[in-house]
C-alpha cells in the first residue's frame, strides 16, 4: 500500500481501480447495471466527470481564500519563495484548468439533458441551475482573464514594475475573494435545482 500512497500517480489509478471494484460491487449486489453506451451511462459519467472537476476547482479556490492567502503573512520572507515559485504556479494551473473542465462538463450535461437553453435564459423549471451556470461561468471568465493574468504578474512570471506586481497581487486576491462569494449561491444553486429547483 506504501508504494501505492507514495506516488500521485499510482494513487490516483488506484482510485480509478477501486472504484470500478464498487461499481461492479454494487451492480452486482443490487443487480441494476447500467450498459456503457447507454445514453443513461453518458449522462451520469459527464454529470460525475463535473462534480469531479468542480470540487477541484471550488477546493482550489476555497485553499487559496481560507489557507494560502491568510497564511502568507505569517511566512518568514526567506521561505515565501517556495510558495510563490513552486506551490502557488502549480496550484494556479491546476485551478484554471478545473475551471475550465468544470464549464465544459457543466455545458455538456446541460446540452445533452436538453436545458442548456432554458438554464441560460432563467427560464422555468431550471432558474436555480440558471443562476448556477452564470455564476460559475463569471467565475471561471475571472479566473482566466482576471485572476490568472494578474497572479502571472504578482507571481514574477511576467516582469513587470514593483507597484504593478503589488496592484496585480491586490487585483488577483480581491477578484478570488469574490469568486469565493460567488461560489457560496452558485453550490446552492446546483444542489437547489437537483433537489426541486428554488
Amino acid at each position: 500500500m506504501g508504494a501505492i500512497l507514495q506516488s500521485l500517480q499510482r494513487t490516483i489509478i488506484a482510485g480509478f481501480l477501486l472504484l470500478v471494484v464498487i461499481v461492479l460491487l454494487t451492480s452486482a449486489i443490487s443487480g441494476v447495471f447500467i450498459p456503457v453506451g447507454e445514453r443513461m451511462w453518458w449522462l451520469f459519467f459527464v454529470r460525475w466527470l463535473h462534480v469531479l472537476a468542480g470540487v477541484m476547482w471550488i477546493g482550489l479556490l476555497w485553499y487559496f481564500n481560507f489557507v494560502q492567502m491568510p497564511s502568507m503573512p505569517k511566512i518568514p520572507d526567506e521561505q515565501k519563495p517556495a510558495v510563490s515559485k513552486v506551490i502557488a504556479p502549480a496550484a494556479l494551473f491546476w485551478f484554471r484548468h478545473a475551471a475550465l473542465w468544470t464549464v465544459i462538463t457543466g455545458a455538456t450535461l446541460a446540452t445533452l439533458n436538453g436545458y442548456a437553453m432554458q438554464a441560460l435564459m432563467l427560464q422555468r423549471p431550471f432558474l436555480a441551475i440558471g443562476i448556477g451556470m452564470w455564476l460559475a461561468l463569471v467565475m471561471a471568465f475571472n479566473v482566466w482573464f482576471i485572476i490568472w493574468p494578474n497572479q502571472q504578474k504578482a507571481l514574477g512570471m511576467v516582469a513587470v514594475e514593483a507597484d504593478q506586481k503589488a496592484k496585480a497581487a491586490r487585483t488577483a486576491m480581491l477578484t478570488s475573494r469574490l469568486n469565493t462569494m460567488f461560489s457560496i449561491p452558485m453550490l446552492f444553486c446546483m444542489v437547489a435545482q437537483q433537489n426541486g429547483g428554488l
